[in-house]
């Protein structure tokens, strides 16, 4: 990654396994689904607590608190203390585990302007770097390349607050599955380490046995995605030279907005997440429009990630780990054989997508020190997606995250206003 400007004072980084007595090794195949994230960028989180606490306080107390909980914690969670190993050869990667593996836990201070940055006007998004944790660098062997997949920080705002850093591979855990773990590791750090408490809804489950693939799904996207390109992501570079601002929907918006497109469209199957992203979407590309050259019959792309496992036959339970969901009567996997190469037909085209979801409630979160002030997914600053989740504040809100240069961000927050005013 390139140098960022804005880093903060690390305090401390530290190495966190899981117990000594958990399982020595866990190995699992990467399956189609999490094959498909294989060379995704990495997913950044960040979880921000009004939280008032001294230097001394967060250091002596917070801190060891933190990081027992997260050894507790990781004994449920063992594919996030291992590493993708990528072999060179061209065999499948895989999810390895061994006993020594651990997670990078990151220490920092900062003298930013908390407020400014859990604010819902436009921050400039180099600002939120100095919170993001960094994967540690892939191990290179003659034979295989390591992929660390996980990386926290814990960043101190002296009196004011705390934010929690999240950095996963997308390929070892989908959005799903690391906000279990986010809030398993929460709940034990809340009942000072006892992770026997945890809700079992939040335990993952490993059994790869469990995902049957008789049309060779797995081989298929394997013999296609490794041709695509390198190994490990390309670092960011700064200054990104974009804003990023929240926006939000009420209850009483959604409505509108439902109650809007049924009068035009009475047959159409609509939620809260559909009409959302589709005004979102529709107000950026009146945005491009009138800031960019664009051919006339120049195609628009939206696409998002569903979650197919209950649709699967047989289902597969939702707790399983890693990584679609349509409306099919031939079944949720017709035609996947070709999604590779149809989404890989529109790299380079003007694809909008969005990050993460309203089912996904982070705002629930607590590690005893009260319900997150702001969440923001730092990772739509690399890519022309939305982040997308339940609004903080408003019982049925949404809350919308967008990262654009100054000028359309600011185009869009009027066009967006003015469409509202106007259901």
């Amino acid at each position: 990654m390139a140098e960022n400007p804005t880093a903060a004072g690390v305090l401390e980084r530290c190495d966190i396994r899981p117990s000594a007595n958990t399982t020595s090794e866990l190995t699992l195949p990467l399956l189609h689904f999490d094959i498909t994230w294989l060379y995704f960028h990495p997913v950044q989180r960040l979880l921000f607590f009004d939280f008032p606490c001294s230097k001394a306080e967060f250091l002596e107390t917070v801190v060891p608190k933190l990081k027992e909980s997260l050894h507790q914690t990781l004994n449920h969670f063992l594919p996030l203390a291992g590493n993708i190993v990528h072999p060179l050869n061209s065999d499948r990667p895989f999810s390895r585990f061994v006993d020594g593996d651990s997670v990078l836990l990151t220490i920092a201070e900062s003298d930013k302007d908390f407020d400014y940055l859990t604010g819902n006007h436009p921050r400039v998004a180099d600002e939120f770097y100095v919170c993001v944790p960094q994967l540690p660098p892939a191990k290179h062997t003659p034979d295989v390349v390591i992929l660390p997949v996980l990386a926290l920080q814990i960043t101190l705002f002296p009196d004011r607050g705390v934010c929690l850093g999240i950095t996963n591979h997308h390929a070892i855990g989908d959005a799903s599955s690391i906000v279990r773990f986010i809030k398993a590791w929460a709940s034990v750090n809340r009942s000072s380490g006892d992770s026997k408490l945890i809700d079992e809804k939040l335990l993952p489950f490993y059994d790869r046995t469990s995902v049957e693939d008789p049309e060779g799904l797995d081989s298929i996207y394997w013999n296609l995605i490794k041709q695509s390109r390198a190994v490990e992501s390309l670092p960011i570079s700064f200054p990104l030279n974009k804003v990023r601002a929240t926006f939000i929907l009420t209850k009483d918006d959604v409505q509108k907005l439902k109650h809007f497109v049924l009068e035009r469209r009475p047959e159409m199957r609509i939620t809260a997440f559909t009409v959302t992203c589709a005004l979102v979407w529709v107000c950026l590309v009146k945005v491009d429009a009138a800031t960019e050259t664009l051919a006339e019959d120049e195609p628009e792309y939206f696409g998002f990630a569903a979650d197919c496992r209950g649709r699967l036959s047989p289902p597969l339970p939702a707790e399983i780990s890693g990584t679609k969901t349509v409306y099919n009567e031939k079944g949720i996997l017709d035609g996947a054989e070709n999604w590779p190469i149809e989404f890989g037909k529109l790299i380079g085209k003007r694809l909008f997508g969005v990050a993460g979801s309203p089912r996904f409630d982070l705002y629930d979160v607590d590690y005893g020190w009260g319900r997150p002030n702001k969440f923001e997914s730092a990772s739509i600053d690399g890519d022309t997606s939305m982040s997308l989740c339940k609004s903080r504040d408003f019982e049925g809100g949404l809350e919308i995250g967008l990262s654009r240069p100054k000028e359309k961000l600011d185009a869009f927050a009027a066009i967006f206003t003015k469409a509202l005013g106007n259901l």
